[in-house]
């Protein structure tokens, strides 16, 4: 069957710094039509960064739209014509003061493709060596570790509510032995 949506007519409502907003009218494959708000958005990268004592690093931050701090592990948007494997290395040092040599792709994600086209790719850091962190003007937030049993008992206890987070420490729990 053919899924596809046509665009007949789209405006633009909103331009921001992190996020276009845009309603477009649609012909749907039976040929109804309808309408979808967009979301458009750079795009944004996460890194799984295990320490050489083999401790997660996680960082809590206040987030406006869940209206409390949640903790995660760190991440960021894109800049403009930023490499996403660049954008990951530099996030992780900013948010926490690691530098990754070597980042492993864990995959790649929208996370609400139903309304947003933001994409997250999602790293795995190891050997980590000490860089400097360097928090943005407007960024105020924790950095904390954990231990694969600690997370693991988070993990059941539902500890984390943010999706990349919890994709990243489930993959790490089941594919830590391919990373000793």
């Amino acid at each position: 069957m053919n899924f596809y949506e046509k665009t007949i007519n789209q405006s633009s409502i909103y331009k921001g710094t992190i996020i276009d907003l845009e309603v477009h009218d649609v012909e749907l494959p039976d040929g109804k039509t309808s309408k979808r708000e967009l979301v458009y958005h750079n795009g944004a990268v996460a890194v799984c960064a295990l320490t050489p004592e083999q401790k997660v690093i996680l960082v809590e931050q206040f987030r406006k739209p869940a209206e409390k701090p949640l903790l995660e592990i760190p991440a960021g948007k894109l800049e403009k014509g930023e490499a996403r494997e660049l954008a990951a290395k530099r996030e992780l040092e900013e948010e926490t003061g690691y530098i990754a040599e070597d980042l492993e792709v864990i995959t790649e994600m929208y996370g609400s493709p139903g309304f947003s086209n933001e994409k997250i790719t999602i790293y795995l850091a190891k050997d980590l060596k000490e860089g400097q962190m360097q928090l943005d003007d407007d960024e105020f937030l924790e950095v904390s570790y954990y231990s694969l049993s600690e997370i693991e008992s988070m993990i059941r206890n539902h500890e984390f509510e943010d999706a990349k987070t919890i994709i990243a420490l489930q993959h790490l729990l089941l594919n830590y032995n391919d990373y000793k």
